[in-house]
């Protein structure tokens, strides 16, 4: 699930102020402590083969983010796919992977075990 700014709804527009909120924009049921994180993706990364080895050969934490800057696409294990551009927020569910169409900066927040444990094998991966 993805929403440009735009897009997002205007809850609050006084002078100094704009607030905008999505809501039912991800479950976060059953998780526990999040983590924060920013990614730097070059141009043409695909992750995918990094996941080899995981259920589904896809990531199974939910991710809540922002496109800070560039292009980021979502590969479901269904076989769609979602593009996210600069300034949009998404919401990437358990069993995908992503590939980055340009330069891209991201900042996101996932269950800090269930992502940890995809970092841990993704690293596992890179030096193996």
């Amino acid at each position: 699930m993805r929403i440009a700014k735009e897009d997002v709804p205007v809850r609050i527009d006084v002078p100094g102020a704009i607030a905008r909120q999505k809501t039912d924009f991800g479950d976060v049921t059953g998780y526990g402590t999040m983590g924060a994180e920013y990614f730097s993706f070059g141009a043409g990364t695909d992750i995918t083969a990094l996941l080899h080895g995981l259920k589904d050969d896809s990531c199974q934490s939910p991710h809540w983010g922002y496109v800070v800057d560039g292009e980021i696409t979502a590969l479901y294990t269904d076989g769609s796919e979602e593009t996210s551009q600069t300034g949009d927020l998404f919401y990437w569910p358990p069993g995908h992977s992503v590939r980055a169409g340009k330069d891209t900066d991201i900042v996101m927040f996932s269950p800090q075990h269930e992502h940890g444990e995809v970092i841990d094998h993704i690293r596992r991966q890179v030096s193996g």
